[in-house]
């Protein structure tokens, strides 16, 4: 898929994940007296695995593994977590706490902001493509050739280097 479109389904998870983002502040903030940034974590953490879910089966789903979806989860955590975590409780600090700015629309900056960096990490790593393996069944193609006398894998020398015909097998000679 090209980068551009990525971004594009990107941006689609984002919008989704930054309404319920602001839904869950606008509910937790009111649930936890004001407390706006344990609110904001909180509201951080559900629009993370929110995220995590529409990104791995929309945004990156050809680089979906069912084996690898651990390692994934962690990873986003690891990163769109972090910069969303630090960049969210950072901003909402100097915003709401500083410049008095009115809760939602600053968090709404906030997440805005981390977009751009949250969007590569996921792309590069993330959800960074896995070394696809080919399917058993060509794998065994590949390897053995059509099995048919004189043909090998594609690229690969034949063990008989002798021509078809020659009058020998191609047998070691015996020692003896």
């Amino acid at each position: 898929m090209n980068l551009l479109a990525r971004w594009g389904k990107f941006n689609v998870v984002g919008a989704m994940g930054m309404v319920a983002q602001l839904g869950a502040l606008a509910l937790l903030s009111q649930w936890m007296g004001g407390h706006y940034l344990l609110a904001t974590a909180a509201a951080l953490e559900i629009t993370l695995l929110h995220n995590f879910v529409w990104h791995l089966h929309y945004t990156w789903r050809d680089r979906r593994d069912r084996r690898a979806m651990a390692g994934q989860l962690v990873r986003f955590h690891l990163s769109n977590g972090m910069v969303s975590l630090a960049g969210n409780l950072g901003l909402m600090r100097l915003l709401v706490g500083e410049a008095r700015m009115p809760l939602l629309a600053a968090n709404g900056v906030a997440i805005l902001v981390c977009s751009v960096a949250n969007f590569a990490l996921g792309h590069m790593w993330a959800f960074a493509s896995l070394p696809h393996l080919p399917k058993p069944g060509r794998a065994v193609r590949l390897a053995c050739g059509s099995l048919r006398p004189g043909r090998g894998a594609p690229g690969v020398s034949s063990p008989n280097p002798l021509p078809p015909n020659s009058g020998r097998s191609g047998a070691p000679e015996s020692l003896g």
